[in-house]
């Protein structure tokens, strides 16, 4: 079996040349083979750090050539469905950005066409490849918190200026919940193993987009609070409150670029004072990395991928629970 698996990118975003694009370059067992786009301008930083980079004029083509193996799919949401589609017809892997779908439903294409084609299909998620995400979970399952009883999330960032963004046009399947809910709602899943049974929400629109959505759930033995903006001001943090102890992640969805990666477990004395404060620091963790190598690693050895479309689908779910129950304010 091949052991370098060659990729291709369909369209050169932004965030594929800042992030994805190194990410797979320097991936072992991966190279940067190919990028669709008919911009010699946008193709030259892809250039620029992979060398031999052979560059298409069309999605079409890239997805035609034998030897691209898998593709990574950055184009706007509402595209995402149709080229994954497209791609494992093809016979390429896929790993597509999230959102995977715009709604639940869709996934059952993703998943019908994985499974005949007999490729591995998955959407981007990269957080559970990180090994705060990984600890952060063995932590809750072990019993190190007691019993969890709250879970929080904050995420936001403030993009109105930005207003030829993608995600500032509905047409686009733009919004905050798409772009970054999926990280409140897809770490809380990741952890504690549990899906939602009740699910209530506010959301502040603005020009079709969702910019600031408040969320309530009722999970099995706990209640879950969070919210996700693209109109305030950069932070992020997830908390796990439990009887004997509290989880607290400072950096959880992009560190290195917010600040660095840290795990605090906060446990009590045992004559109920403030207790000790217990920090776990992972400064050069590449989540993005890890993701490309988790996924070379599942096409070459069969072994299962840490994130399939089944676990995406979850999230997307409560997505869709979140959009039909919310009241606007």
């Amino acid at each position: 079996m091949q052991q370098v698996m060659r990729w291709g990118i369909l369209g050169a975003a932004k965030f594929a040349r800042q992030h994805m694009g190194p990410a797979i370059h320097a991936a072992e067992g991966a190279v940067l083979a190919g990028l669709a786009t008919s911009s010699a301008e946008k193709a030259a930083p892809f250039q620029a750090f992979a060398p031999g980079l052979t560059v298409y004029d069309s999605y079409e083509a890239l997805l035609a050539d034998p030897a691209i193996d898998a593709v990574y799919i950055p184009l706007p949401n509402h595209l995402h469905v149709e080229w994954a589609l497209k791609a494992m017809e093809a016979g390429k892997h896929v790993l597509v950005e999230k959102p995977a779908t715009l709604k639940e439903a869709e996934f059952d294409q993703l998943i019908a066409k994985r499974d005949e084609t007999g490729v591995l299909a998955a959407e981007a998620y990269m957080i559970v490849q990180h090994p705060q995400w990984q600890r952060a979970r063995d932590l809750v399952q072990s019993g190190a918190l007691g019993e969890v009883k709250h879970v929080s999330g904050k995420f936001s960032f403030d993009n109105r200026a930005d207003v030829d963004n993608i995600r500032n046009r509905p047409e686009t399947g733009g919004g905050a919940l798409r772009d970054i809910g999926v990280y409140v709602i897809g770490s809380t899943r990741f952890v504690m193993g549990a899906e939602p049974e009740e699910v209530t929400a506010q959301i502040v629109w603005e020009n079709g987009v969702d910019v600031m959505t408040n969320i309530q759930a009722r999970f099995p033995g706990f209640l879950y609070t969070a919210y996700v903006s693209t109109r305030l001001q950069p932070y992020q943090e997830m908390v796990f409150h439990g009887d004997k102890g509290v989880l607290r992640l400072t950096a959880p969805f992009n560190p290195r670029v917010f600040g660095e990666a840290r795990l605090e477990l906060h446990q009590s004395s045992h004559s109920g004072g403030a207790g000790q404060v217990i920090e776990e620091r992972f400064p050069v963790a590449d989540h993005y990395k890890l993701q490309v190598e988790a996924f070379g690693r599942s096409v070459r050895e069969g072994v299962a991928y840490p994130c399939p479309l089944e676990f995406s689908r979850g999230t997307q779910a409560m997505m869709d629970q979140i959009f039909a129950t919310a009241t606007s304010v």
